[in-house]
């Protein structure tokens, strides 16, 4: 045991080694761009797959959508917290901090879940849960704060893209590890799910601590904590918009569909994780690709006409998809072709909102505007999670599709409120400090 332990240390040094020299050679910028999407990309990756081996777990157990919905109420209300006050804090210690932070966080809540099955009770896993979305807050707000000063201020199509890949990307992985959970709980159970993501983030969260750069983030001017909300107008009215699209999503998509395909369609775990382990990861793919979407028209970047223009797009879809299962149309047809086109307009919406904060933040404590408008986010989310639960299992999928289009038709009512251009690409960015 002792040889192959010793083993193990060569190939983490020589691995260790190699990554040193390929970071060496790249740019400052480009190097840390790529060390906050590296660390962002294997959070994440452990993030998707708690969640669904926590639903498809409990499911089995015979817990009702509503009690399932209940396990996820900490996780959702305490990333609202931690945008509010991880915004500040960054501000304060640097987004490093924050992030490595976040890690470690994850690392306990994941050994939560590792206690004997008649320990693993409803209050425990809510705690676990409870702290997953104070370190999957932690590590988002770093990850999209830390691109707002890595590009020059003035190369607007430099942030557009390189939000657009770590937004997209970050959700593709994420649909990888709804699979990946489907794939470990079926494979190694439940606790041999949790003990292996736990020591995989383990590796991650010290390679992190080892080469992430100190300071990154940290704010000139000592920021105070009533400054976490935000004075900008242009950042509340993009929260507010943020809030009702992800309320939108998840009001039919979080606890709602995984149940349907399970129960209605007759779908094992394996055929619910892979589905929607691809319908995520086809949504991040897409987001990838928005800069070219939305800017297909013109050289100037996206603005709140373009916000607007999207959000009324989307606002159809669910009620498409309810009214052809109130008129009795083929429920797999109308689900499943209905989620397709959710999935781009849907990518397309938050793609652009990823963009637009970083552009509306200020440059000089971005980490609080940023935690500010992902505060909205995880509220939106909260919203959306708690009726997902409670609607469907006393009104069913329709009811939770209706009120996804009626939340998408406020979100392009907040829209109208968000600036516009009118001299040229910067004059979002002036109108964000008005």
């Amino acid at each position: 045991m002792s040889s192959h332990f010793f083993l193990l240390l060569l190939v983490s040094s020589s691995t260790q080694n190699k990554i040193m020299q390929f970071l060496h050679n790249l740019s400052s910028p480009v190097r840390q761009y790529l060390l906050v999407t590296g660390n962002y990309w294997a959070f994440t990756l452990t993030d998707g797959a708690l969640r669904m081996l926590v639903l498809l777990h409990f499911h089995e157990l015979g817990y009702s959508p509503l009690q399932i919905a209940l396990l996820f109420l900490f996780y959702e209300f305490f990333g609202v917290v931690t945008n509010l006050v991880g915004g500040w804090l960054g501000a304060r210690i640097g987004l490093n901090r924050t992030m490595n932070l976040g890690l470690a966080l994850q690392i306990v809540a994941l050994s939560m879940l590792l206690a004997p099955s008649q320990y693993l009770s409803v209050p425990l896993v809510m705690a676990a849960q409870a702290l997953s979305g104070i370190a999957k807050d932690l590590n988002k707000m770093s990850a999209k704060s830390s691109i707002k000063l890595l590009v020059p201020d003035q190369a607007s199509g430099t942030l557009y893209r390189w939000v657009a890949l770590l937004t997209g990307s970050k959700n593709a992985l994420k649909g990888l590890g709804f699979f990946l959970g489907g794939a470990l709980l079926a494979s190694l159970g439940f606790q041999g799910a949790i003990a292996s993501m736990a020591l995989a983030l383990g590796i991650v969260w010290i390679l992190s601590l080892k080469f992430l750069k100190r300071d990154l983030g940290k704010a000139k001017a000592k920021s105070r904590f009533r400054d976490i909300f935000s004075k900008s107008p242009a950042v509340n009215i993009l929260s507010a918009a943020r809030l009702l699209l992800f309320a939108s999503r998840d009001v039919w998509f979080v606890i709602a569909l995984p149940i349907f395909l399970a129960s209605q369609f007759g779908w094992s775990h394996w055929q619910v994780g892979t589905f929607l382990a691809s319908w995520v990861i086809g949504y991040g793919i897409v987001q990838t690709q928005a800069p070219k979407v939305t800017t297909a028209r013109s050289a100037q970047a996206p603005d709140g006409r373009t916000a607007l223009f999207w959000a009324i797009a989307l606002t159809a879809v669910p009620g498409l998809i309810a009214i052809a299962l109130y008129k009795g149309g083929d429920p797999q047809l109308a689900v499943l072709g209905g989620l397709l086109m959710f999935a781009v307009l849907f990518a397309v919406n938050s793609s652009l909102h990823s963009y637009l904060i970083v552009a509306y933040a200020r440059e000089d404590g971005v980490s609080m505007d940023v935690g500010f408008y992902y505060m909205a986010n995880a509220a939106g989310r909260l919203l959306g999670t708690l009726l997902s639960g409670w609607v469907f299992q006393t009104q069913g999928l329709v009811a939770c599709l209706l009120i996804s289009s009626a939340f998408l038709l406020l979100t392009a009512l907040v829209s109208l409120g968000l600036p516009r251009h009118k001299t040229g690409a910067q004059e979002v960015g002036s109108l964000s400090r008005s």
